[in-house]
């Protein structure tokens, strides 16, 4: 595995690693989330005077909050499942369009989490809801030949439904276990691979026009 086959996913992978290791290590995790995560009611309520002191400004939090995890548990799946989908997607849609499904992905991931509870006030943290992104576009692309269509659903749909309903249960499980069932962020889940679902097809004609 050479960083030069998939350089946009080992970038945002070691970048992760680096900065949510360096967290776990040496810093309260509960601090950083509280400064660096998703935060629904801050978007909601932004003339609210949160008590957060140097916290990142609102509208950055779903990026930063893909830099922060829970826990090695937390960290190490997400960076297998991000490797595994990003170096099979980036070949198909290049550097270029895994950076953008990533960031729409983070975003998508924080409206989702938003609109699973507008005024709450716990951190979402996580990149989870990013790669949820690029798992969709993952099994868009290459599910065809593992699924079977279902009446008027395509095959690469059908099997795009049944990994989103694997991804989104193993991490409900993983966050369940790391929060003891609060604040389960099965809305940034959606909204991150909702957004792959509908970004996939677009960027890999874009690439290929362009190429």
């Amino acid at each position: 595995m050479r960083f030069g086959d998939a350089p946009a996913t080992h970038g945002i992978a070691a970048l992760t690693v680096a900065v949510s290791a360096a967290l776990i290590l040496f810093f309260n995790l509960d601090a950083a989330a509280i400064i660096g995560g998703f935060v629904p009611a801050r978007l909601t309520y932004p003339d609210v005077p949160w008590a957060v002191g140097r916290s990142v400004p609102v509208l950055l939090t779903p990026l930063s909050a893909t830099l922060i995890h829970g826990g090695w548990v937390h960290l190490i799946f997400n960076m297998v499942m991000l490797v595994f989908c990003g170096r099979e997607t980036e070949r198909a849609i290049g550097s270029g369009g895994v950076v953008l499904l990533y960031l729409v992905g983070a975003y998508a991931a924080a409206a989702g989490q938003w609109a699973q509870g507008t005024a709450g006030t716990t951190p979402m943290i996580g990149a989870s809801g990013a790669i949820s992104a690029i798992v969709a576009a993952y099994a868009l692309f290459y599910g065809r030949s593992r699924a079977r269509a279902v009446g008027p659903i395509s095959a690469g749909l059908v099997h795009a439904l049944w990994l989103a309903v694997a991804w989104i249960g193993l991490n409900l499980l993983i966050d369940y276990a790391m929060l003891g069932g609060t604040n389960i962020a099965i809305g940034a889940h959606i909204g991150g691979f909702l957004a792959g679902l509908v970004l996939a097809r677009p960027l890999l004609l874009w690439r290929y026009r362009h190429a």
